[in-house]
């Protein structure tokens, strides 16, 4: 039996050990430098994101991780996905797609007027997937960031 919920303080564990999972398989696992105790502050207790569980039999299997954003043009707010993540072994069972549909009547019933996200270059098959559901890549548009050094360095 699959179903998908919101977290709770007591996932934080399992959040986090799922952005582990996710960063593997980005190729990214020297980024994650949080804690468990770091991700439990920032969701459950200051709320600047929100988490999705998708739970099969109970048992934790994939997660989208979002908070909202605004656009100035669409005067409304937005849903930002910063992570999407389901267990290789629970892949092509539909459960992605079941935390998109959830996601987007969250959206819809916020009224917001964008969800967005961003996916690596190289990840032809989520690409590939997220455009059959009907999303368009934002080609013209270059992500830029500063990380903490850089927050540090601007800021002073």
């Amino acid at each position: 039996m699959f179903k998908i919920r919101k977290a709770i303080p007591s996932d934080t564990p399992v959040i986090f050990d799922l952005i582990k999972k996710l960063a593997v398989y980005e190729k990214l696992e020297n980024d994650v430098v949080t804690s468990v105790e770091e991700l439990h502050e920032n969701i459950f207790i200051r709320n600047f994101a929100k988490v999705l569980m998708a739970e099969e039999d109970g048992k934790p299997v994939g997660f989208a991780l979002y908070f909202y954003n605004f656009s100035t043009f669409v005067g409304k707010p937005g849903i930002y996905l910063e992570d999407l993540f389901v267990e290789p072994e629970h892949r092509g069972k539909g459960y992605g797609k079941a935390l998109l549909v959830e996601l987007a009547r969250i959206a819809g019933a916020e009224n917001c007027g964008r969800l967005e996200w961003s996916v690596l270059d190289w990840n032809t098959p989520a690409i590939e997937f997220y455009k059959s559901l009907g999303a368009k890549p934002m080609d013209e548009w270059t992500i830029f960031r500063l990380d903490q050094q850089a927050i540090a360095n601007l800021s002073q």
